[in-house]
């Protein structure tokens, strides 16, 4: 699920910056403006851009490593909790023989 959900919040962020770069420029160039001006403020822009691109990609990736050891720590808990239930269920055993099992059985 915590992979649908980071996928999705980056494919929303990338289709923002990229509608917002597109009509930015769209925007300049129908603006009545040198040509100089314009690849001047294209450049500004597309920097801005490049560093909102930068700045969602490191908050994502930061939420996915919060996720990732979320996840961690969650199986690990997972992994303790077999561990002492296979261990009491080792210790029961070792306390009393299976239903059916008679020490008289048992060939020396």
């Amino acid at each position: 699920m915590g992979n649908n959900k980071g996928s999705s919040a980056l494919e929303v962020a990338v289709s923002f910056l990229i509608g917002a770069a597109t009509g930015f420029v769209l925007g300049l160039l129908f603006a009545p403006a040198s040509g100089k001006e314009t690849r001047q403020k294209i450049k500004a822009q597309a920097a801005k851009t490049g560093e909102k691109a930068k700045e969602s990609y490191e908050k994502i990736s930061r939420e996915a490593e919060k996720g990732i050891q979320v996840v961690k720590e969650k199986a690990q808990e997972g992994i303790e909790a077999i561990k002492d239930f296979i261990e009491r269920k080792k210790e029961e055993f070792a306390k009393k023989p299976p239903e059916g099992y008679h020490s008289e059985d048992v060939k020396e």
